[in-house]
Protein backbone atom coordinates (compact mmCIF):
# COMPACT_ATOMS: atom_id res chain seq x y z
CA UNK A 1 0.00 0.00 0.00
CA UNK A 2 1.27 3.21 -0.91
CA UNK A 3 1.27 5.67 2.05
CA UNK A 4 3.18 8.69 0.41
CA UNK A 5 5.91 10.11 2.24
CA UNK A 6 6.70 12.58 4.96
CA UNK A 7 9.68 15.15 4.55
CA UNK A 8 10.88 18.16 5.96
CA UNK A 9 10.89 21.71 3.77
CA UNK A 10 13.48 24.24 3.95
CA UNK A 11 12.06 25.56 6.81
CA UNK A 12 11.45 23.15 8.94
CA UNK A 13 7.43 22.45 8.15
CA UNK A 14 6.33 18.92 7.00
CA UNK A 15 5.68 17.65 3.80
CA UNK A 16 3.24 14.61 2.73
CA UNK A 17 3.47 14.00 -0.38
CA UNK A 18 1.37 11.35 -2.44
CA UNK A 19 1.69 10.39 -6.17
CA UNK A 20 -0.82 8.37 -8.53
CA UNK A 21 -0.66 7.19 -12.05
CA UNK A 22 -3.64 7.96 -13.88
CA UNK A 23 -4.80 6.78 -17.51
CA UNK A 24 -6.56 9.96 -17.96
CA UNK A 25 -5.14 12.91 -19.41
CA UNK A 26 -4.00 15.79 -17.19
CA UNK A 27 -7.56 18.19 -18.05
CA UNK A 28 -10.00 15.06 -16.88
CA UNK A 29 -7.99 14.84 -13.30
CA UNK A 30 -7.92 18.54 -12.92
CA UNK A 31 -12.01 18.37 -13.07
CA UNK A 32 -11.98 16.15 -10.36
CA UNK A 33 -9.85 18.40 -8.78
CA UNK A 34 -11.88 21.23 -8.98
CA UNK A 35 -15.26 20.95 -10.00
CA UNK A 36 -17.30 20.50 -6.86
CA UNK A 37 -19.49 18.14 -8.00
CA UNK A 38 -16.76 15.52 -7.64
CA UNK A 39 -14.59 17.49 -5.04
CA UNK A 40 -17.96 16.84 -2.60
CA UNK A 41 -17.50 13.35 -2.20
CA UNK A 42 -13.71 13.39 -1.65
CA UNK A 43 -12.14 16.80 -0.47
CA UNK A 44 -12.25 16.78 3.28
CA UNK A 45 -14.28 20.03 3.21
CA UNK A 46 -16.91 21.86 1.43
CA UNK A 47 -14.69 24.80 -1.23
CA UNK A 48 -15.23 25.95 -4.08
CA UNK A 49 -12.04 26.70 -5.74
CA UNK A 50 -11.88 30.29 -8.12
CA UNK A 51 -9.20 29.68 -10.31
CA UNK A 52 -7.53 32.86 -9.87
CA UNK A 53 -4.29 33.91 -7.94
CA UNK A 54 -4.93 35.74 -5.10
CA UNK A 55 -8.62 34.39 -4.34
CA UNK A 56 -9.86 33.64 -1.22
CA UNK A 57 -11.14 30.42 -0.32
CA UNK A 58 -13.67 29.51 2.62
CA UNK A 59 -13.24 25.99 3.64
CA UNK A 60 -16.66 24.43 5.38
CA UNK A 61 -16.72 21.06 7.52
CA UNK A 62 -18.81 18.92 6.54
CA UNK A 63 -21.34 17.17 8.46
CA UNK A 64 -19.99 13.73 7.80
CA UNK A 65 -16.53 14.64 9.14
CA UNK A 66 -18.01 16.56 12.05
CA UNK A 67 -19.49 13.83 13.81
CA UNK A 68 -16.01 12.38 13.56
CA UNK A 69 -13.93 14.85 14.96
CA UNK A 70 -13.54 17.64 17.39
CA UNK A 71 -14.55 20.41 14.95
CA UNK A 72 -18.06 22.07 15.66
CA UNK A 73 -20.73 21.73 12.89
CA UNK A 74 -21.02 24.56 10.40
CA UNK A 75 -16.73 25.21 11.10
CA UNK A 76 -15.32 26.95 8.77
CA UNK A 77 -11.60 28.12 8.22
CA UNK A 78 -9.87 30.42 5.46
CA UNK A 79 -7.27 30.28 2.67
CA UNK A 80 -6.51 31.96 -0.66
CA UNK A 81 -5.12 30.53 -4.15
CA UNK A 82 -1.82 30.96 -4.66
CA UNK A 83 -0.70 29.55 -7.84
CA UNK A 84 -2.90 28.47 -11.08
CA UNK A 85 -1.64 26.91 -14.30
CA UNK A 86 -4.93 25.65 -15.91
CA UNK A 87 -4.68 21.78 -16.18
CA UNK A 88 -1.30 21.40 -14.33
CA UNK A 89 -0.95 23.48 -11.01
CA UNK A 90 -3.14 24.56 -8.58
CA UNK A 91 -1.96 25.74 -4.76
CA UNK A 92 -3.40 27.45 -2.50
CA UNK A 93 -3.52 28.00 1.09
CA UNK A 94 -5.58 26.12 4.15
CA UNK A 95 -5.27 28.07 6.95
CA UNK A 96 -1.53 27.73 7.53
CA UNK A 97 -1.62 24.64 5.13
CA UNK A 98 -0.35 24.61 1.58
CA UNK A 99 -1.79 22.20 -0.64
CA UNK A 100 0.08 22.13 -4.37
CA UNK A 101 -1.15 20.08 -6.52
CA UNK A 102 0.65 19.13 -9.70
CA UNK A 103 -0.31 16.92 -12.96
CA UNK A 104 2.45 15.58 -15.45
CA UNK A 105 1.77 13.80 -18.86
CA UNK A 106 2.76 10.07 -18.81
CA UNK A 107 3.77 10.06 -22.10
CA UNK A 108 0.98 7.44 -22.79
CA UNK A 109 -2.22 9.45 -22.78
CA UNK A 110 -2.60 9.55 -18.53
CA UNK A 111 -0.63 11.45 -15.96
CA UNK A 112 0.72 11.68 -12.31
CA UNK A 113 -0.96 13.59 -10.11
CA UNK A 114 0.88 15.03 -7.20
CA UNK A 115 -0.08 16.34 -4.09
CA UNK A 116 1.83 17.80 -1.75
CA UNK A 117 0.51 18.72 1.89
CA UNK A 118 2.64 21.29 3.78
CA UNK A 119 1.63 21.55 7.35
CA UNK A 120 3.52 22.70 10.87
CA UNK A 121 4.12 18.91 12.30
CA UNK A 122 4.58 15.60 11.12
CA UNK A 123 1.06 14.10 13.83
CA UNK A 124 -0.74 16.74 11.61
CA UNK A 125 0.42 15.19 8.39
CA UNK A 126 -0.07 11.83 9.14
CA UNK A 127 -3.61 12.82 10.42
CA UNK A 128 -4.29 14.20 6.76
CA UNK A 129 -2.85 11.19 4.99
CA UNK A 130 -5.82 8.75 5.48
CA UNK A 131 -8.13 11.01 4.42
CA UNK A 132 -6.21 12.06 1.36
CA UNK A 133 -5.48 8.11 0.88
CA UNK A 134 -9.22 7.56 0.63
CA UNK A 135 -9.81 10.61 -1.15
CA UNK A 136 -7.84 9.03 -4.12
CA UNK A 137 -9.67 6.05 -4.12
CA UNK A 138 -12.84 8.47 -4.79
CA UNK A 139 -11.01 10.06 -7.59
CA UNK A 140 -9.90 6.68 -9.05
CA UNK A 141 -13.97 5.40 -8.98
CA UNK A 142 -14.91 8.83 -10.17
CA UNK A 143 -12.54 8.73 -13.74
CA UNK A 144 -13.23 5.78 -14.25
CA UNK A 145 -17.06 6.29 -13.49
CA UNK A 146 -17.77 3.75 -11.20
CA UNK A 147 -20.31 4.35 -8.55
CA UNK A 148 -18.65 5.72 -5.15
CA UNK A 149 -21.25 3.29 -2.81
CA UNK A 150 -18.74 4.01 0.05
CA UNK A 151 -18.31 6.39 2.66
CA UNK A 152 -14.88 8.55 1.76
CA UNK A 153 -15.03 8.96 5.91
CA UNK A 154 -15.26 5.36 6.89
CA UNK A 155 -12.53 4.57 4.06
CA UNK A 156 -9.81 6.73 5.83
CA UNK A 157 -11.14 5.79 9.46
CA UNK A 158 -10.16 1.89 8.14
CA UNK A 159 -6.86 3.41 6.62
CA UNK A 160 -5.93 5.46 9.84
CA UNK A 161 -3.77 2.59 10.90
CA UNK A 162 -1.54 2.57 8.12
CA UNK A 163 -1.02 6.25 9.06
CA UNK A 164 0.66 6.45 12.69
CA UNK A 165 4.08 6.78 13.32
CA UNK A 166 4.27 3.62 15.10
CA UNK A 167 2.99 1.80 11.97
CA UNK A 168 6.21 1.78 10.15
Amino acid sequence: MDIGSISRTYDGRVALRFERSFPYPPEKVWSVLTDPRHLRDWFPAVVEVELTPGATLEFRCPQEQTRRSVLPEGHTSAGSVLTVRVGRVLEYLWDADVLHWELTPDGSGGCWLTLTHTTDDEEDALAHGAEWHAGFEVVEAQLAGRPVDWSCWDRAAELSTHYRRDSG
